[in-house]
């Protein structure tokens, strides 16, 4: 039985309990410094999470953030839970862990670096933890097509933990799997984190396939539309990936056409999308429709969306460099017929 510290209270970190506290090991969550409230809104609703509407198993205790750093000490595995906007801020709370210690990144994103090249979140972390004088610990990374309400309900699940030491994800993998939670291992970290952040834009691309009829006045879900554009995206995934260090073949599995799959299936992106796909702005969309989600895919375009336009050419990656410059700009993206011919 192992110690599992997991980091953050939302759906994803906390539907990752489950197949923790099913293997029998001693899981603690614990709530960022923003979420002392969530955490007390939970007990106070006999440990029913208010999102995934699931009940907590009753072998996982939950605490307040200032509880963190006592329960660091013990910690056999720490999971990184958080929203994109706080792996910095995640980082920072490692600098105590001890020596070898077991780090997992659920936190899907990509990060632009000081040297303003493109970095995965599990190198973000490391590098952080480099400068801080600390050197021996093992971080891995966990993507693929995952959502957290039917993973907090035990259904089949199927994902892929990466480390450049596959013997770190495949000890991982004995220790976490069970019936319904399956885990490939990697060793392309690039790949596998990256096609988790970049997904959530193709996501949103795709969706917006889902409101261009409505905008018609019709009721028609628009597949022929949405399968064009998966398979562009799928395309372009696979130029960006190994562009940026990562390998092609990572994207033709579980972290990028699995994960995008389900993402364009249901989710905040693909909502997102179909607004945008009604011809709504980003702006107009976020504030008269989602203004209390957070939406990781404009996320991502308003972190790393001028970089990308600057280093890839309008042919490489059509639908990417469009979407990104009508979320930046603020104007309504339309899907260009020509990529089809």
């Amino acid at each position: 039985m192992a110690k599992i510290l997991i980091l953050g209270a939302g759906s994803m970190s906390t539907a990752f309990a489950f197949p923790c506290s099913d293997n029998n090991h001693e899981v603690s969550i614990v709530g960022t410094h923003l979420e002392d409230n969530f955490i007390d809104i939970i007990k106070s609703n006999k440990n029913v999470h208010p999102v995934l509407k699931s009940r907590i198993p009753n072998n996982v205790k939950l605490y307040k953030f200032n509880s963190f750093h006592d329960l660091l000490k013990k910690a056999d595995l720490i999971v990184i839970g958080v929203s994109s906007k706080g792996i910095l801020w995640a980082s920072e709370q490692l600098t105590k862990i001890k020596s070898n210690q077991q780090i997992l990144i659920l936190t899907k994103g990509l990060y632009i670096n000081k040297k303003n090249r493109y970095e995965v979140y599990p190198d973000t972390v490391k590098n952080f933890l480099i400068k801080k004088g600390i050197k021996s610990f093992k971080i891995s990374v966990a993507a693929g097509p995952c959502l957290a309400s039917d993973l907090s309900n035990r259904v089949l699940t199927n994902v892929i933990f990466a480390n450049k030491d596959i013997s770190v994800v495949r000890n991982l993998s004995k220790m976490l799997s069970t019936y319904y939670y399956k885990i490939k291992c990697s060793k392309d970290v690039v790949g596998v984190a990256a096609c988790g952040g970049i997904k959530n834009i193709y996501a949103m691309i795709v969706g917006t396939s889902m409101g261009i009829n409505l905008k018609k006045e019709k009721d028609n879900k628009n597949l022929n539309t949405a399968a064009a554009l998966f398979n562009q995206s799928v395309k372009e995934m696979c130029y960006f990936i190994k562009k940026i260090g990562g390998q092609e073949s990572t994207v033709i599995n579980l972290a990028g056409v699995g994960d995008l799959y389900v993402s364009c299936t249901g989710g905040r992106n693909s909502k997102m999308g179909k607004f945008i796909g009604m011809g709504m702005t980003y702006k107009k969309a976020k504030k008269s429709k989602m203004p209390n989600d957070t939406v990781e895919g404009a996320d991502l375009i308003f972190d790393i969306g001028n970089k990308i336009i600057k280093d890839f050419r309008v042919k490489e990656l059509p639908l990417m460099t469009s979407f990104i410059k009508a979320l930046i700009n603020n104007t309504k993206f339309q899907i260009d017929k020509k990529l089809f011919s």
